[in-house]
This record gives structure tokens, C-alpha cells and sequence, in this order.
């Protein structure tokens, strides 16, 4: 081959070529994503406040110490995990038997499956709004509907037994379809050999679920549970637009608590460690539900 002409630019070789288009991208995620978390954790070791300016004294471990030790953290702790729990858990079986009947048909499969997945484009805050509405103790489509059936009417976001149960029902309402499309992709992975082989030994429905279906979709599931728990674990959006913590402080979650510390109470300094122990604790959480999935798969 001969060589190029003088003048004439080089073409980048590809070790270059892939620098120049993930540089950018580099350099974005470390200012929007990197950047603020070290900032983060500078602060939660001072008294920064946003109202005083300033960087702020040290103080070193003191904001940990007064978060860890705080009774109203302890309480809003417990919250945000029956929130969590319930949510997920109720997400995960009906995604998952939603998706098992879905995969059982053979016409229509398509569309049923784009309607199901209509929640979940919606934002959060349109989600929020849209059954806030439906809620409403006195003019809300839910209790019209109650009251139709000559029950009495319930307050779904004003009374403290009611109102973390709705968080859940609303974010179930809308996050279930993410489990469901996954449990769907699973559910349509597994090798049709299996079922065939199971009906030539006459194997019961219960026994291929049980020996077929649940084993090689569980992994999967497991994983979908992992992004939906994380998701539900720093929830904010739907408290903010449906209950705002209340009533009380019944449904104010961590995400909440924290907000409220920061751009109410303008602790900077104690909502950082807030929002670095918060990060603590999905990272340790996640690395140990992350062994029992490689446990799993070795198995």
C-alpha cells in the first residue's frame, strides 16, 4: 500500500476514535454524577448551612452521629422499609402472574402487553396527581364508587392507616408492569423442549411450574426485585405530590426526610450524611443480595 500524501490528515486509529466519543460522555457522568457525590460527602462532615454561605466548620463525625442516634431517623427507617417490602413484594407477584398468563396465550400477546405497560411511561409526579384526584375523600372516584356500593367512605391520604397503604397500591399501580416485562422476557426464554418432554411423562401444570418455569425465571426475577427495591428505597416523587409526609410524619420515607432536612430546615451539612449513609446502605445491601445471586447461579 502507499502511504499517504503529505498534507493529507491521518486517519484516527480506532483506539483513538473510541476516546474521542466516550470522552464526552465521561467527562458528563463525573460532573453530574461523580463531582456531586464527593461534594456531598465534604459537606456531611461540617455545619454548612445554605443560608449562611461559606464552606462551613468541621465537625467531622458529628452529623453521622446525630443521624444514626436520631429516634425520628429510627422512625422514618421503618417506614420506608414497610413501604418497600410491601411494595416490592406485591410488584413481584402480580408482574410475575401477569406475566405467566400472558406468555399462556398465543393471540393478542402483543397488545395486551403494550397496555399493561402504558403506567409505567407516565411520570412519577402525572402518576401522583392522577390519583390524588381519584383519592380524594369527598369528591374522588374511588369512594363514588364505595359509596355506590352502599359502603362507607374511606380517607385514603388523610388517615395514618390508609395513607402509606395507598403509597403502595399507587406505586404498585405503576412500577408492576416493569416486573412484569421482565418476568414476560424470562417466561417466553425458556426452551419449549422442557414443556414437551414434561407432557410425554404426563407431568401435572403445578409440577412443570414448579420444576420448569419458577427455577429458570427465579434468577431473572431476583434481579428486577434488586432495581425495584433500590427504586422504592429512595422513593420521593409520589410522597411529595400525594401525601407530603402526612398525615404526621405516617408516610414521610428517608428520600422525604431528607428533603425536608436540606431545603426546609437548610442543614446541608446533616442531609449529606443523611444522603451518604442512604448510599452506604444500598451499596452494602446490594453486594450482599449480589453474592446470593452468583450463590444461585453457581448452583
Amino acid at each position: 500500500m502507499t502511504p499517504p500524501a503529505r498534507g493529507r490528515s491521518r486517519r484516527l486509529s480506532d483506539r483513538k476514535l473510541a476516546v474521542a466519543f466516550i470522552t464526552p460522555a465521561l467527562l458528563l457522568l463525573l460532573a453530574m454524577s461523580v463531582f456531586p457525590l464527593v461534594w456531598a460527602l465534604f459537606l456531611s462532615f461540617t455545619d454548612y448551612s445554605a443560608t449562611r454561605g461559606g464552606t462551613g466548620t468541621f465537625v467531622w463525625f458529628e452529623n453521622y452521629t446525630a443521624v444514626l442516634t436520631s429516634a425520628q431517623v429510627h422512625l422514618r427507617a421503618v417506614t420506608t422499609l414497610i413501604y418497600v417490602v410491601g411494595a416490592v413484594v406485591l410488584q413481584t407477584v402480580l408482574g410475575f402472574t401477569i406475566a405467566y398468563l400472558i406468555s399462556r396465550r398465543t393471540h393478542g400477546r402483543g397488545l395486551l402487553t403494550t397496555l399493561f405497560l402504558i403506567p409505567m411511561m407516565l411520570s412519577p409526579v402525572v402518576v401522583g396527581l392522577f390519583w390524588r384526584f381519584m383519592l380524594d375523600a369527598q369528591f374522588g372516584v374511588v369512594n363514588s364508587m364505595l359509596g355506590s356500593l352502599g359502603l362507607d367512605q374511606v380517607e385514603w391520604l388523610t388517615r395514618q392507616r390508609t395513607a402509606l397503604f395507598s403509597l403502595i397500591v399507587v406505586d404498585t399501580w405503576q412500577w408492576t408492569p416493569f416486573i412484569m416485562l421482565i418476568a414476560l422476557a424470562g417466561l417466553t426464554a425458556v426452551p419449549k423442549y422442557l414443556y414437551e418432554a414434561a407432557s410425554i411423562d404426563r407431568a401435572s401444570e403445578w409440577f412443570r411450574f414448579r420444576t420448569i418455569t419458577l427455577p429458570l425465571v427465579w434468577p431473572l426475577l431476583l434481579i428486577a426485585v434488586l432495581f425495584r427495591a433500590i427504586e422504592a428505597f429512595r422513593l420521593f416523587d409520589l410522597v411529595y405530590i400525594l401525601t407530603s409526609g402526612g398525615p404526621g410524619v405516617s408516610t414521610e420515607t428517608l428520600s422525604f426526610h431528607v428533603y425536608k432536612v436540606a431545603f426546609l430546615g437548610f442543614n446541608t451539612g446533616t442531609a449529606s450524611a443523611y444522603g451518604i449513609l442512604m448510599v452506604v446502605i444500598v451499596i452494602v445491601l446490594t453486594q450482599l443480595y449480589l453474592r446470593y445471586l452468583n450463590k444461585l447461579k453457581e448452583d
